[in-house]
C-alpha cells in the first residue's frame, strides 16, 4: 500500500514534498494544504503564521504546533477589511506600526489577534495613523455609510419666536363721554352698545344750567355795542365754554346764530364701536360720570408674552405674523412696538406689543391670538446645517472634510438656529467643507471621542502598538 502511494506521488511529478505524507490511519488534513507554485511563494510575504486548527495563536514565523502541523502563512490580501487593492511589494515594503481592533473600540495589539467574536485585528500600517488629530476612513466605508459635506456659506438665519397673546384696544383710540357739571339727559339717540358711530354722529340731548349760563353769558359779551367788537374781551367767556367741554361745533353755531341753546346736542367725538353706553333718557348726571365709552378699532393691539430665554432676539420694529383662532389660515401682519420694560415673576415672560390694522373690525378685544415673530437678521452670517453638529451637551463639534478620506474633528461656538441652520461664531471659515450626513456613523466607526480628547488636549493621540488610543464608547 506504501509502495503504491509512493509511486503515485513520483507519477504526479513530485509536486508534493514526502514530508507531506501522513498514514492512512490519520484523517486529519489541512484545509490549507494546497499545491502552491513556487514562483508564486517567492512573489508573496507572509505577514504572520497562524494555527492551523483556528486556535488564537500565531507566530512571525515558520512554526509547528504540538501535533506537528504547520503553522498556516497569512498574506496581506486576506485581511477582513482593505482600503483597496494593494500589490504583494507593496505591503511588504510598508512597516506594520500595530493592529487596531476591527469593531473601532480602542484596543490594539502589537501582533495579529482575534477579538471575541472571532474577527482579525486590522494592521495599520506606517503612514496610516492619524498623529494629526484626524479620522480617516476608507472609501469603501465612506460610500456604505453615506458620508456627505457641504461648504460653509454665509446665509441668513431665520429664527422664529412663537408667543401666545390676546387682542386690546389701542389706548390713544377711546374716547369718553362725561359731564363737567351738574347735567339731565334730555334724549338719548338710536345708539347701544355695540352700534358703529362715526365721527360728529348726534349721540344725546343735554340740559345743564351751567352750560346754559355760561353761554349766555358769552352771548352778551359778543353781541354788545361797546365791546361786541372786540375779541379780547369774549375770549373769557367763550374758554369758560370751552373747560365744560361744550362741542366746537355748538360755539360755532352760537356765534353764527347769535342765539344761546337751551339744550346742547352732545356728539360723537371719534369713528368707532360704541363699548360703554350709560346715559339714559331723563337721568341727572354728576360730573365726571361716564354717559358714553367709544373705542376707534381700526388699529388695535396684540398684547403677547414672550419667554424670557427668546427675549435677547426680540427687538422693536420686527415683523410679526399674528394668527387668531377664530380665523384658521388668516394671517394679520404687524410689527413690534414696544418691548415692555419687566419680567412676570411667576411666568418668567415678558410682554410684548404689537400694532395690527384691523379695517374690518375681526379682531376683537380679548380676543386670543398666536404671534410668529420673525427674528432674522439681514446681515448673512456663517451657517452650516443643524445635522453636522455633534453636541454633547456641553461642548459642540462638527467633521471637517480635509479630502482623500480625512475627517477632522473641531470644536466650533454656535449662534442663532432656525430653518435647518445653525450659525457658527467660532471654528469655521467660510469654504470649509463639513460632513452633514452619518456624523454619527463616523463617531461611532473611528472612536471620534478619543481624537477629540486628544485635539482639546493639544496633544498627539498615542500610537504605541500596546495601549489603547482613546476612551471606550
Amino acid at each position: 500500500m506504501k509502495t503504491l502511494r509512493l509511486l503515485t506521488i513520483l507519477a504526479l511529478g513530485g509536486g508534493l514534498a514526502l514530508g507531506a505524507y501522513r498514514s492512512s490511519n490519520d484523517s486529519r488534513w489541512s484545509a490549507h494544504a494546497e499545491v502552491t507554485p513556487a514562483a508564486a511563494r517567492t512573489e508573496r510575504t507572509p505577514l504572520y503564521y497562524r494555527d492551523p486548527s483556528g486556535a488564537p495563536l500565531w507566530s512571525a514565523g515558520p512554526k509547528k504546533d504540538d501535533r506537528g502541523r504547520d503553522y498556516l502563512p497569512v498574506y496581506d490580501d486576506e485581511q477582513a477589511i482593505a482600503v483597496a487593492p494593494k500589490p504583494a511589494q507593496a505591503a511588504s515594503t510598508r512597516k506594520i506600526l500595530y493592529y487596531r481592533n476591527p469593531m473601532g473600540l480602542p484596543d490594539t495589539s502589537p501582533v495579529p489577534k482575534k477579538d471575541p467574536m472571532g474577527m482579525n485585528y486590522v494592521p495599520v500600517y506606517e503612514g496610516d495613523e492619524a498623529d494629526d488629530g484626524t479620522v480617516k476612513l476608507s472609501p469603501g466605508k465612506i460610500q456604505r455609510t453615506g458620508v456627505k459635506s457641504e461648504p460653509v456659506e454665509r446665509r441668513t438665519i431665520r429664527v422664529t419666536v412663537k408667543a401666545p397673546g390676546t387682542i386690546q384696544l389701542d389706548e390713544r383710540r377711546v374716547s369718553v363721554i362725561a359731564m363737567r357739571a351738574e347735567s339731565f339727559v334730555q334724549k338719548v339717540a338710536d345708539v347701544t352698545t355695540g352700534t358703529r358711530v362715526k365721527a360728529g354722529q348726534p349721540l344725546m340731548e343735554i340740559y345743564s344750567s351751567a352750560v346754559a349760563s355760561a353761554a349766555a353769558e358769552y352771548l352778551a359779551t359778543i353781541t354788545s355795542k361797546t365791546v361786541g367788537g372786540v375779541e379780547v374781551y369774549g375770549r373769557g367767556s367763550r374758554q369758560r365754554l370751552v373747560n365744560l367741554d361744550v362741542p366746537e361745533q355748538v360755539i360755532a353755531e352760537m356765534e353764527r346764530t347769535r342765539v344761546a341753546p337751551v339744550t346742547i346736542h352732545w356728539s360723537a367725538p371719534r369713528e368707532g364701536i360704541v363699548l360703554e353706553r350709560n346715559a339714559i333718557e331723563g337721568m341727572r348726571a354728576n360730573p365726571g360720570d361716564v354717559l358714553f365709552r367709544i373705542a376707534d378699532t381700526s388699529l388695535v393691539w396684540a398684547l403677547v408674552d414672550v419667554a424670557e430665554r427668546d427675549l435677547g432676539n426680540i427687538a422693536v420694529g420686527q415683523s410679526v405674523a399674528v394668527r387668531a383662532r377664530s380665523f384658521p389660515g388668516r394671517v394679520f401682519s404687524g410689527k413690534i412696538a414696544i418691548v415692555y420694560p419687566q419680567v412676570n415673576r411667576d411666568t418668567r415672560t415678558v410682554r410684548v406689543r404689537i400694532e395690527l390694522a384691523n379695517p374690518d373690525a375681526a379682531l376683537l378685544p380679548d380676543m386670543y391670538v398666536d404671534a410668529d415673530i420673525d427674528t432674522a437678521d439681514a446681515a448673512p452670517v456663517l451657517a452650516i446645517q443643524d445635522s453636522s453638529v455633534l453636541d454633547t451637551g456641553t461642548r459642540q463639534a462638527v467633521l471637517v472634510d480635509k479630502g482623500e478620506g480625512r475627517f477632522e474633528p473641531r470644536e466650533v461656538k454656535l449662534g442663532r438656529r432656525g430653518g435647518g441652520y445653525i450659525e457658527v461664531r467660532e471654528g469655521l471659515a467660510d469654504g470649509e467643507a463639513v460632513v452633514t450626513s452619518a456624523t454619527f456613523l463616523i463617531d461611532a466607526e473611528s472612536n471620534l471621542k478619543a481624537a477629540l480628547k486628544g485635539f482639546a488636549e493639544g496633544a498627539p493621540q498615542a500610537s504605541d502598538a500596546g495601549h489603547a488610543t482613546g476612551e471606550h464608547k
